[in-house]
């Protein structure tokens, strides 16, 4: 027995190796994917907006796309089987969309880029909900750690690879290696252990994983305050431009600030990974530390700038790694993929509505726009009310 045992524990360390190893290949990718196509978009068309309208249409389906592949994934017996489908749809997507660029109407190529985006959930919550079924022991802290720090190697490598390779071959090349990276993932997920076999019948309705969350204290106050602060990340993306022009001397050095805070996100997560912190506490404390980057970026000071870059990634990095982990505390399993679906599509709307919003204020009051990301990040972290 004790030898069965310590086979089965060595097969699912395996398992986890290889789910790490997929979901680092396939959030890569992911991130590659929006800057590819905004250049990939504007080289065939010599025009910004087409390239902004593709990252628009591959993102906006999200909100649909979560909740729909979230209750899917909850009623299959093999929910691997699917999310290898819904990553396929969206790797092959993206060079069906790059075909479709110079040879067919724009507003089709735009129509095929809101289709491929309905399956972009599955690299982040839909891949997340099967962590239980490959870590040992359930959701230990140290894999949800793990799990969570995917996402800031690949907020770190991604939009530098899209630009290394679209400087080295052209932006066709990079969307190319965008839906690669995301393919690799493929074989990863086909493999995923199927579902418990004495689960509950997922016999629920579309909106199940939505009621759930609203009816939780803990998911709720959660989800409240990490959409709050996408929102808020949403609208400092959108001052990246106009902050690299005026502060650090070019538009595109902007981007030099999400670098730093994909960083010192990575840091956060391993310090974070030695203590022992309640996981609902992390979430406000990081919404607190996000307000507070927030408002130092508005001075506009190179210095405060960087400051305020490590200090966002600081707050997120861990506050990420902390929603994870009440997630998978409070989610029962029949539901589990609904709720990190869903959760993950609202966060996506949130930073597109923080975006949208802050892209007229910006060009009227830069300090104005980021004053008020901060005011809605720490709106998030303490009017957080116990039900939604």
């Amino acid at each position: 027995m004790s030898y069965l045992r310590n086979v089965g524990v060595v097969r699912r360390r395996y398992a986890l190796a290889a789910y790490l190893a997929g979901a680092v290949a396939a959030r890569v990718g992911d991130e590659m994917s929006g800057p590819a196509l905004m250049l990939a978009g504007f080289a065939v068309t010599g025009s910004a907006t087409a390239g902004s309208a593709l990252l628009a249409g591959v993102t906006v389906s999200a909100v649909v796309g979560g909740p729909v592949l979230g209750l899917l994934l909850d009623r299959v017996e093999r929910p691997g089987w699917l999310l290898a489908g819904a990553l396929g749809l969206y790797g092959g997507g993206l060079g069906l969309v790059l075909l479709g660029l110079g040879r067919v109407p724009f507003a089709a190529v735009l129509g095929l880029a809101v289709v491929v985006g309905v399956a972009g959930p599955a690299v982040a919550g839909g891949w997340t909900a099967q962590l239980p079924r490959v870590a040992p022991g359930g959701v230990p802290g140290r894999a949800n750690v793990l799990d969570a720090m995917t996402f800031g190697v690949a907020s770190l490598l991604g939009p530098a690879l899209a630009g290394g390779v679209a400087e080295g071959v052209g932006a066709a090349g990079a969307v190319v290696a965008a839906g690669v990276l995301i393919g690799v993932a493929v074989p990863v997920a086909w493999g995923l252990p199927r579902a418990p076999a004495g689960r509950e019948a997922a016999c629920v309705g579309f909106a199940a994983g939505v009621r759930f969350v609203l009816g939780n204290p803990a998911l709720a106050r959660a989800t409240f305050t990490s959409v709050g602060c996408c929102m808020a990340q949403g609208m400092l993306t959108a001052c990246l431009p106009v902050l690299g022009e005026r502060v650090l001397g070019g538009a595109a050095r902007g981007a030099v600030l999400l670098t730093c805070a994909a960083g010192a996100g990575l840091v956060a997560n391993g310090v974070l990974a030695r203590l022992v912190v309640a996981p609902d506490a992390v979430i406000r404390l990081g919404a607190l530390v996000q307000a507070a980057a927030l408002a130092l970026a508005a001075t506009g000071r190179p210095a405060a700038l960087i400051g305020a870059a490590l200090l966002i990634g600081a707050g997120e990095g861990p506050q990420l790694t902390a929603l994870f982990a009440v997630r998978h505390r409070e989610s029962p399993d029949h539901l589990r993929g609904q709720i990190f679906t869903t959760g993950a599509s609202m966060k996506i709307t949130g930073f597109a509505v923080g975006a949208a919003l802050a892209g007229p204020l910006a060009a009227r009051s830069l300090p104005g726009a980021l004053l008020l990301a901060s005011g809605i990040a720490a709106v998030a972290c303490v009017r957080v009310p116990g039900r939604l």
